[in-house]
């Protein structure tokens, strides 16, 4: 890998300017003297135009295609590829054969045969490929690795996790959203929402690769015959019951106007600052988010369970739900000598150990974290550090998200949605011990 130089800062191309690309370069706003955005590539004339004025990008260097920046001579250190799922592998390949690294949003790809022929591409082409796994990052995650790698809980044998969708997140992003039906951006809800979990697993238990997959799921209640009785076909157009509904559309997209924004107002994307009666007109009739949650045209998962067995014996679950109350991560970690468990969101760790003491039966010891309020507890940011770190050839992080140790959480995936589709324990094909 070709070293960047210390003392400059190293330079991206923002390739698909969307919420995550930005959240990304973001990083280069706050510190200019490490990082800086030159360049930015997407077909979306209004989403290159702001991405330029966020950044201060020349028009010379706006571009509509990875492809096209490809063709140019290089014009920076790497690439931010914040493209939908779909198109993530196809728009690599070009730029790291360009002679690009790469920070690539999740997930990897759309199938291991993608995700393969990409680890390939970068191993041929000695360039860096950062997964943007921003969990590992997460004081919550980052924490208990370290605990776990000094030998706090002895060898972990089985590890628990799961995710809560909140009720507007899953009907914002699974039900009316870009991520609803798989032909559409070619990823399961698995593999859209939980690639980050499955990667928390994998990585917590490094040097044991997963070597069988079983899994068991479906679409059980965003489905027609749920909706409530007399419930129309959008919220603010012919629906008597809306004012009654946890899914109308008022009180997740008007209510609340920006918890979505980024996902839900597209199609007013070319209005700077839409008014409150733009919104209700697009409600009512082109925007995909003005649908009733229970008569879309959706086909990904409204939960799914994985079990995955180890080849140390050890064994993990993940558990998808959507749908709920509150969204957050849980997980608990049991080792041959002590526990962890904790809620991400509650930024609190709690270690267990056996006390045969005595008037005692274990002791407990509470790490407060002082996690930010963000759901991936304070990780974006860290990651674009630690990437800036790796490209200048320093020692790279304990989370460092390398594409060759970050295909162990996608193989899970894809073996998951294999079994829960026959129905059939899969076994992993190994590529490193």
């Amino acid at each position: 890998m070709a070293k960047a130089e210390a003392k400059r800062p190293i330079t991206a191309v923002i390739v698909g300017a969307g919420h995550r690309s930005y959240t990304y370069g973001s990083y280069s706003l706050t510190h200019p003297e490490e990082f800086k955005i030159v360049a930015v590539a997407d077909p979306d004339e209004t989403r290159r135009r702001q991405t330029a004025e966020w950044f201060k990008i020349p028009p010379e260097f706006c571009f509509r295609s990875a492809q096209e920046v490809a063709s140019r001579p290089l014009m920076a250190d790497a690439v931010i590829n914040g493209t939908m799922d779909k198109y993530h592998v196809s728009t690599s390949i070009p730029l790291l054969e360009a002679g690009y690294h790469l920070l690539l949003e999740k997930p990897i790809g759309t199938s291991r045969e993608e995700v393969l022929q990409l680890l390939a591409t970068a191993q041929r082409t000695k360039r860096t490929v950062m997964i943007c796994h921003v969990l590992r990052y997460a004081p919550f995650y980052s924490e208990i690795r370290k605990r776990i790698a000094a030998g706090e809980i002895g060898v972990v044998m089985n590890i628990q996790t799961a995710e809560h969708v909140s009720y507007h997140h899953m009907s914002s992003c699974f039900v009316r959203g870009k991520w609803s039906r798989k032909v559409q951006c070619c990823s399961s809800m698995l593999m859209s929402k939980c690639c980050h979990d499955l990667d928390i697993l994998t990585w917590l238990k490094t040097g044991s690769a997963p070597r069988l997959v079983s899994s068991a799921g479906g679409r059980m209640y965003f489905r027609p015959e749920m909706a409530p009785k007399g419930a129309g076909t959008r919220c603010l157009v012919d629906c008597p019951v809306e004012s009654d509904c946890l899914y109308s559309a008022k009180k997740i997209y008007l209510d609340h106007p920006d918890r979505w924004s980024f996902y839900v107002w597209t199609d007013l994307e070319h209005i700077t600052n839409p008014t409150l009666e733009q919104k209700v007109e697009a409600l009512k009739t082109t925007n995909p988010h003005g649908r009733c949650a229970f008569k879309c045209d959706n086909d990904v998962v409204d939960h799914q369970s994985v079990v995955i067995q180890f080849a140390d014996g050890a064994t993990a679950t993940h558990d998808m739900v959507g749908g709920t109350s509150k969204p957050c991560r849980t997980i608990h970690i049991i080792g041959t000598t002590g526990e962890i468990h904790g809620v991400m969101e509650d930024g609190l760790i709690i270690v267990t150990h056996p006390d045969p003491r005595p008037g005692h039966e274990y002791s407990q010891e509470h790490i407060d974290l002082n996690v930010s309020g963000d759901m991936h507890g304070g990780g974006d940011l860290r990651l674009v550090e630690d990437f800036i770190h790796v490209l200048r050839g320093e020692k790279p992080s304990i989370s460092s998200t390398h594409l060759e140790d970050s295909v162990y959480g996608h193989l899970i995936g894809f073996a998951a949605d294999q079994s829960m589709q026959e129905n059939r324990m899969i076994p992993i094909s190994i590529i490193r011990e």
